[in-house]
This record gives structure tokens, C-alpha cells and sequence, in this order.
């Protein structure tokens, strides 16, 4: 593991632990910088290369307006794949649930914007994924324990 990997993985636990989730606060910036570069600034999870981020479009499940996620993500043939890990918290991000409501949607990898339909991975097929994302961010198994009875929904992006 890189020193920066060290520190990034230290500070996200640290603030994890302690109920604190900066992923509202941030993410308008995260979005912005990502879209001006085409992917080049907010491509990947600080010290961890293998960790790559896309832009997840979805539409409010009861409000109805356009929302962008940040979101960890592999690619596994023609899909992606990405977890709703809320870096461990014990409720499912809003975007899951988002998603849910509207599977039909865009994500973003890099300058490339493509349209998916979601679906929930389950059983061996989700146990294959969830070792994809230990592989890139030994962080998963982190979010995994402090998110304790809630297990991370595993979601496949697949082409439309």
C-alpha cells in the first residue's frame, strides 16, 4: 500500500467511524472537477490508482430532480459495476435508492458518458463482484464491518 493510500484509508476510517459521511458536503466540487477534465481530476480515490470513480446520473425518487454521485467502480465486460457502500454506513446512499426507482440512467467514465440500466447483483454473481471491489480498495472490507447488519448492495451498470 502507497503512503498516500495509508493516510486516505486512515482518514476515512477515522471519520466513518465516527458517523461522519462527507459525501453530500464535497460532491458538488467532486462533480465539477471531474466533468471539466474529462475524468483526469477526481478519477480515482486519492493513493489508490486501481480505485477509479465514475459520475452516476439518477433521478430523486420522490422529488424528481437530476442528481450526480461520485461513485467507486470496475468495469466487468460491458458493465459497471459499483457498490452502494456509503463508505459504511448504516443506511443505503440516496442514490440507490434513486436508481431503484429509475433504473434507466447515464454514468460517466472519464470523458465518456454512456446510458445504462441498473440492476442489483445477488447471490455467486455478487460474491464474484464484491471480491472485484476487495481487489481495487481493500477499504470495501472496512465499510462491510462498519456497516454491520446492512449488507452493500452491489449494483450492475449494463449497456442499453
Amino acid at each position: 500500500m502507497r503512503p498516500f493510500g495509508r493516510l486516505t484509508a486512515a482518514a476515512s476510517r477515522f471519520l466513518n467511524k465516527r458517523g461522519i459521511y462527507l459525501g453530500r458536503r464535497s460532491t458538488k466540487l467532486h462533480v465539477a472537477l471531474y466533468r471539466r477534465s474529462g475524468g483526469r481530476f477526481g478519477g480515482h480515490i486519492p493513493g489508490w490508482p486501481e480505485a477509479r470513480i465514475a459520475l452516476l446520473d439518477h433521478t430523486g425518487a420522490k422529488s424528481g430532480l437530476k442528481r450526480t454521485s461520485p461513485v467507486m467502480y470496475f468495469e466487468d465486460g460491458a458493465s459497471i459495476v459499483v457498490m452502494a457502500s456509503k463508505a459504511g454506513q448504516p443506511t443505503n446512499p440516496a442514490w440507490f435508492h434513486n436508481l431503484m426507482a429509475h433504473p434507466d440512467t447515464t454514468v460517466q467514465t472519464g470523458p465518456t458518458v454512456r446510458d445504462v440500466h441498473v440492476r442489483v447483483a445477488s447471490g455467486e454473481e455478487r460474491a464474484r463482484l464484491w471480491s472485484g471491489f476487495l481487489a481495487i480498495y481493500p477499504g470495501s472490507e472496512f465499510y462491510a464491518r462498519n456497516a454491520a447488519d446492512r449488507e452493500i448492495p452491489i449494483v450492475v451498470l449494463e449497456p442499453r
